[in-house]
């Protein structure tokens, strides 16, 4: 087969690094452009950051295109010269402290006044660190201690003792002659430690471990005790009828002891907090002002910043220096990089208004008005892709009177209506939650009476699908909330 030269011609779309720059950042979270905004001050000279003080830094950052008009005058007839404010001389009777600003240390007082602390943080203590401190405030032997550090190392983060007692005394050193009855007082010991009823087995163990904490006088304490330990079963599966038959005991005083069963904590190891909260930072405002709906950016979220005029002045047109050339390429790099931010602003804005506009519902009345919502549906509206309007929506947050919410929570499937319309499935599992809150204790509606009863109401849904917005909802099937009177 012969070698031949070919001409052909096509075309393909080509990302430019303004357009890659400019993606981005759209799909970053508040926090992450804070650390990009001050990635770029540290890497590019020619941006500042400002305080916002000052009109016309403010119209800056809101308005590149005014940037533009300043620095493109250094590609024309401009010819710029440094400035050198130092003196050649200073005067014999002047002292350096009359021409400069001294830099003299602040003395403790002014510290005290004038210092703005900065948050440092949280220390987050894990449940091992909380019981190895009780442990070194207990006066335990050597071997004790280091018994106590082997059972405090195999508690899991819900509080429970993962390996058997047989297996800790197994994997202790020989050398130490320690006896069964030493391990197994050890972890008594550690049980008692706060939150109570860590070091436990199993779930029976651990109530009974907190119920002994109890007033011995603590009424009907023997029963709850004798259900913990003979009729969680029972309990479990809210065979009331069953459980006063075995207890003897009146509906009143069954009532009294499954109260005290439900005030014990069955994962004592979850009180300890054992990672460091998320803040959320929120993207846009949205407020009601004279009965029209306002959305607002959130400009302190990220730090103000411009290009610097100072360095600006430092080119020259003439000069064809590398020094001037790395700074011409700063400065474009500047310019691109707050057209992005710029280009950022003005999607989330828009694509914010149209979920405000389609979901003014929710805002009023709540989550029993929101209205059905897809991305193609915001994308037609705005003239986008569906993609730009994921990567706008993804871990945006929008500060509204009834809360702070993902974009992505205004967006959601529909069901028919007997009507002919739509409902959202957002609404559809609001009024799940409102019908479960109104329900007889005694007598839980079910998946099927659910259904029934939106049905009544002109929504089409079937019981599986109830059963799978329940779940979503964190709502136990009908007979685990059944209540006793």
């Amino acid at each position: 087969m012969k070698q031949s030269l070919q001409l052909r011609l096509g075309q393909q779309l080509t990302m430019t690094p303004q357009l890659q720059q400019a993606i981005r950042l759209l799909q970053l979270s508040t926090m992450e452009l804070q650390a990009e905004v001050q990635e770029a001050l540290e890497s590019n000279m020619m941006l500042e950051s400002h305080d916002g003080d000052s009109q016309d830094a403010s119209e800056q950052q809101n308005n590149p295109e005014r940037q533009e008009s300043t620095t493109d005058a250094i590609d024309n007839d401009m010819d710029f010269q440094s400035d050198d404010s130092m003196p050649d001389d200073l005067q014999v009777d002047s002292s350096w402290d009359d021409v400069y600003d001294s830099a003299l240390p602040l003395t403790n007082q002014a510290i005290s006044d004038n210092r703005e602390y900065e948050f440092q943080g949280e220390t987050t203590e894990s449940l091992q660190d909380h019981l190895l401190w009780q442990a070194e405030m207990t006066q335990f032997s050597p071997t004790d201690m280091a018994i106590a550090m082997t059972i405090i190392d195999s508690i899991n983060e819900d509080g429970y003792l993962e390996i058997p007692i047989e297996e800790i005394y197994n994997g202790l050193d020989p050398d130490e002659d320690v006896e069964m009855d030493e391990v197994v007082a050890v972890l008594h010991r550690i049980q008692q430690f706060d939150p109570v009823g860590v070091g436990a087995h199993n779930l029976i163990e651990c109530l009974s471990i907190q119920l002994n904490q109890f007033d011995p006088n603590t009424p009907h304490l023997a029963k709850t005790k004798q259900i913990v330990n003979e009729y969680m079963e029972l309990l479990g599966t809210r065979d009331f009828q069953q459980l006063k038959r075995k207890l003897k005991v009146s509906d009143d005083e069954l009532s009294e002891i499954v109260n005290i069963i439900q005030s014990l904590n069955p994962k004592p190891g979850s009180q300890i907090q054992t990672t460091p909260p998320e803040y959320i930072i929120p993207d846009v405002y949205v407020k009601k002002h004279k009965g029209q709906w306002k959305v607002e950016l959130n400009t302190e979220g990220t730090p103000r910043i411009r290009i610097n005029q100072e360095y600006v002045n430092l080119i020259k047109r003439a000069n064809n220096s590398n020094e001037n050339n790395i700074l011409k390429n700063h400065l474009q790099e500047a310019r691109w990089f707050l057209k992005s931010l710029q280009s950022r602003n003005e999607t989330l804005l828009k694509v914010t208004n149209c979920i405000v506009d389609r979901q003014e519902g929710f805002l009023e009345h709540g989550e029993v008005s929101m209205r059905p919502l897809v991305l193609s549906d915001v994308a037609k509206a705005v003239d986008m892709h569906e993609s730009t309007i994921s990567r706008v929506t993804t871990r945006k947050y929008m500060h509204t009177p009834r809360g702070i919410f993902e974009l992505k929570y205004f967006f959601s499937s529909h069901v028919g209506t007997s009507a002919g319309g739509e409902c959202s499935s957002t609404a559809i599992r609001a009024i799940i939650k409102e019908l479960v809150e109104a329900e007889n204790s005694m007598k839980p509606l079910s998946d099927s009476k659910i259904a029934n009863i939106l049905s009544e109401q002109g929504i089409k849904v079937a019981r599986r699908t109830v059963a799978k917005y329940r779940e979503a909802l964190a709502i136990p099937p009908s007979n685990e909330r059944k209540r006793h009177a």
